[in-house]
């Protein structure tokens, strides 16, 4: 006596048992796939298909071989340095990882290269791009000192609240 309901029940709980997530997930997996695929075809009809299968497969090589040994070792010093306050490294590893996402996007014009492009394409000058970038990443360090300085005031309020009084 339960209607529809009843059918989508066992259906739904097959499909989540078989995807092991709910629907809205599959939808938009699928609609992630399909427009990478969508880019995929566009890039590689460029005409240039070789420069592009040649770029990704330099692309993981410098990060696999490169980037996460680099990054490993600079996560490792900073975890050192703070000893036994390792919960404070997420406060320099998420305005390091912003910082360095922004550098690998803007290296090109950051090194101008290759030299004019930007300028011919836009007729705007590159020279901005150094300085935005270092007061993008001098924000995203003074943001995360912040958000650490709050988070200190709040872990003293909530001790101080929890001691007795020395009046009595």
């Amino acid at each position: 006596m339960g209607g529809a309901d009843d059918l989508r029940r066992p259906a739904m709980s097959r499909a989540a048992r078989w995807y092991g997530e709910g629907p809205l997930h599959l939808v938009l997996m699928a609609a992630s796939f399909a427009l990478a695929g969508y880019a995929g075809v566009r890039l590689l009809a460029g005409g240039q298909a070789w420069l592009v299968v040649v770029w990704f497969a330099g692309a993981a090589l410098a990060h696999d071989l490169v980037l996460v040994p680099l990054y490993s070792l600079a996560d490792r010093a900073v975890t050192r340095a703070l000893g036994r306050r390792r919960t404070l490294v997420n406060y320099v590893r998420v305005p390091a990882l912003l910082s360095g996402l922004l550098l690998l996007v803007w290296w090109p014009l950051i090194t101008r290269h290759p030299p004019g492009a930007y300028a011919s394409a836009s007729g705007m000058s590159p020279d901005r791009f150094l300085g935005n970038w270092l007061l993008i990443t001098a924000g995203l360090f003074a943001l995360s000192a912040l958000l650490l300085a709050v988070r200190a005031v709040r872990s003293r309020r909530r001790a101080t609240k929890g001691r007795p009084s020395a009046s009595h």
